[in-house]
């Protein structure tokens, strides 16, 4: 079982950044695949960053270029870097890994709006 717990939601302006972090329980971080998916109100949740074990990359389009998702192995803990950020971006955003079977954060709500 692992546990995920996300951090650094919020309320930002147009053209900011923030940075969300999720910390995972477990001591095979290692080994598990890191992701973030966002979800606004109606609509699906979809997957906006995914790093691999191995540290391979993939971004949606819609925020490739301004958002950078990482890991620390030593502290069990995904990032995802939000920089220029509009409204569109405002949503739930969840942290979600894979390990033998698929687990998810409470999620965490960001808002862009001036």
């Amino acid at each position: 079982q692992v546990q995920l717990v996300e951090s650094g939601g919020g309320t930002v302006q147009p053209g900011g950044s923030l940075r969300l972090s999720c910390f995972a329980s477990g001591d095979k971080f290692t080994s598990y695949i890191m992701g973030w998916y966002r979800q606004t109100p109606g609509k699906q949740r979809d997957l906006i960053a995914q790093m691999s074990t191995e540290d391979g990359l993939d971004y949606a389009d819609s925020v490739k270029s301004r958002f950078t998702i990482s890991r620390d192995n030593d502290t069990n803990t995904a990032y995802l870097q939000m920089n220029s950020l509009k409204p569109e971006d405002t949503g739930v955003y969840y942290c979600y890994a894979y390990f033998f079977g698929h687990y998810w954060g409470q999620g965490i709500q960001v808002n862009v709006s001036s």
